[in-house]
């Protein structure tokens, strides 16, 4: 098992490096007379629709959408409904005390998870998460490395499977802990920052943070500066609860979903749904009208012409600065 060894505080600093393609402006001779230069990022967005039943809709056109970028509309210049995209995936895992009932069935239907929704030119990665932050398995298209990986992770209490002499690289001394929104700044800062394309993590936790050093607010900015979209699978133990407000949050704000799990058979449909999900999204690009680097964050609204539809895409990005 590989440890993280630090906390990448480099990981907002280099985050602005988003999924949006800067063309090459062509060198002019040096006889030419100067030219200007003007530099117009793409902004890309992955959209999944679902009707009124949760079905999920996969024959929109590009007409039926419309984009709107802090309340002004800007115009579509490119759509797709390839199914087929490349997507490079994180599974977290929480090992914290809290799930300790429902790990092996977390082990189980995650495994299935991987080996269902993996296709040529994807990658994933596995990490655990309690008191540490943990890489079981580097991203990889192995779908038998991933298994054994997410088959290593064990419960981080006293007695369980902590392993005292192999710390992670936040260990706060605090046995009950879970750095939840340390391992989504980690992923997304140090692991999911260097992808391009389709960028995912499924999250199987109560959602409880105890004891990261990152803020909730953090760990979402991680996820918005380098386009990945967070879906929560909210599996809680009665005698703990979860916290449906902060999953809530790390979905909505960067595309993803929320599925509440009350038992094994839940999971295993909330994996199923998560996996149709990943396999049917459009893509959908435009250059933005303000095209000023100033570093801010950019509202998006991503609309379809049938108020019966629900799109879920990102609301946002961070514009290039500089």
């Amino acid at each position: 098992m590989r440890v993280w060894k630090r906390l990448a505080a480099q990981a907002l600093a280099c985050g602005a490096a988003l999924t949006m393609a800067t063309p090459a402006v062509p060198q002019g001779q040096s006889q030419n007379p100067p030219t200007i230069k003007t530099e117009v990022s793409l902004v890309n967005l992955f959209a999944t629709v679902r009707d009124k039943n949760k079905r999920v809709v996969t024959d929109l056109k590009q007409e039926n959408f419309k984009i709107s970028e802090d309340g002004h509309e800007e115009k579509i210049a490119f759509f797709s409904r390839e199914m087929m995209l490349p997507i490079t995936l994180g599974l977290l895992l929480d090992t914290s005390g809290s799930e300790q009932n429902m790990l092996g069935a977390i082990q189980g239907a995650g495994s299935r998870f991987i080996r269902r929704v993996l296709r040529k030119g994807d990658e994933a990665m596995v990490i655990s998460f309690d008191t540490d932050v943990d890489l079981l398995s580097d991203f990889t298209d192995d779908r038998s490395i991933l298994d054994r990986a997410i088959n290593k992770a064990r419960i981080n209490t006293p007695g369980g499977g902590y392993i005292a002499g192999n710390p992670g690289p936040i260990g706060s001394g605090n046995m009950t802990g879970t750095a939840l929104y340390d391992a989504i700044y980690l992923a997304c800062g140090e692991k999911l920052n260097g992808e391009a394309g389709r960028k995912a993590i499924v999250i199987v936790t109560d959602a409880q943070d105890e004891g990261s050093k990152v803020k909730l607010e953090e760990a979402i900015e991680s996820a918005q500066r380098t386009d990945t979209v967070i879906h929560v699978l909210l599996v809680a133990d009665p005698r703990y609860g979860g916290n449906g407000g902060v999953a809530r949050r790390l979905a909505e704000d960067t595309g993803g979903r929320v599925i509440f799990v009350s038992s094994e058979k839940k999971l295993e449909e909330a994996f199923d749904q998560i996996s149709e999900e990943l396999r049917s999204q459009y893509t959908l690009g435009y250059y933005p009208t303000n095209n000023s680097r100033d570093g801010k964050f950019r509202k998006i609204k991503l609309d379809v012409d049938n108020h019966d539809l629900k799109v879920l895409a990102r609301k946002g990005y961070y514009a290039p600065k500089g």
